[in-house]
């Protein structure tokens, strides 16, 4: 296979902007500390949700950076790295794609990552072949010079092949309680793939709160930490909460004794779904 210029090299490169920073609003403490429990209060829940249904954002906020991963995912600085994938390659007509896994991940229950999981996660305008245990091409219909990109989205999730609606990933946090439209309990894998990079809580709580007006009067009860709103104004004047991005373009609110790395780009609520692992208690 020729390497096109959206290799991971190039990708990777594709994060220049990260130079241009930009301050998050709460507090960013050097370094992380290790402990306690995120409680967030988000909409988008419904009775039907399961692990393989349901886009709202509570199931994307579970799925992605809690209970599962993806081949790739956009850092919070911006760029784009590889997570259960380690390098990748695409021909030059970007429709055909080599992806090599990583070989030291398992799933919460204790099974090995394999290719065949990938092949049976991943819903594809095209095929999904297992190329050996810990590699997979991909050709598609059409050509997609953006695939890596692509892939790091909640949609697109690792599950395992035996058990794909069963709340099972690879993810930093594993699953102990899920009641659909109401609530996800999971805790910190203790000897993740990831190491002491991510994930800083022992524990992480989601709740569905349909009303915004009550997600933003839990967060200032203190009944949460963060929660997702577009409606400002019943929380301004709280000087421990902090409004995301800003308060002139609201997505969400978090407690100001939180802390999240700095990043580029305000593209989606909750640090690109990824509060669970990214953020820790200042």
């Amino acid at each position: 296979m020729t390497r096109s210029i959206m290799d991971r090299r190039a990708l990777f490169a594709t994060g220049a902007a990260a130079a241009l920073l930009a301050a998050t609003g709460v507090s960013a403490a050097s370094v992380p500390t290790r402990g306690g429990r995120l409680r967030m209060a988000l909409s988008g829940a419904q009775r039907s949700d399961s692990w393989v249904q349901g886009d709202g954002l509570f199931m994307q906020v579970a799925r992605q950076g809690l209970i599962f991963d993806t081949l790739t995912e956009i850092a919070a600085d911006g760029t784009l790295r590889g997570e259960l994938a380690t390098d990748w390659e695409g021909s030059e007509d970007g429709r055909v794609w080599q992806f090599d896994l990583r070989q030291d991940v398992v799933f919460h229950d204790a099974r090995p990552l394999t290719a065949k999981d990938v092949a049976a996660s991943l819903a594809l305008d095209g095929a999904v072949e297992v190329v050996n245990s810990h590699q997979i091409r991909i050709t598609l219909d059409a050509p997609a010079m953006d695939l890596p990109f692509t892939l790091s989205g909640p949609d697109h999730v690792i599950r395992p092949a035996h058990a794909l609606n069963e709340g099972i990933g690879t993810g930093l946090y594993r699953l102990r309680r899920f009641t659909p439209g109401q609530q996800v309990l999971a805790e910190r894998m203790a000897d993740h793939y990831k190491g002491q990079s991510l994930g800083w809580f022992d524990a992480v709580e989601l709740v569905s709160i349909p009303s915004e007006p009550v997600r933003a009067q839990a967060l200032a009860e203190y009944l949460v930490e963060a929660a997702d709103l577009s409606d400002p104004k019943p929380l301004i004047g709280y000087d421990d909460i902090a409004l995301l991005p800003s308060s002139r373009g609201v997505t969400h609110a978090v407690s100001r004794g939180l802390a999240m790395p700095a990043r580029t780009g305000q593209h989606r609520p909750l640090d690109n779904l990824r509060a669970a692992e990214r953020w820790w208690f200042a």
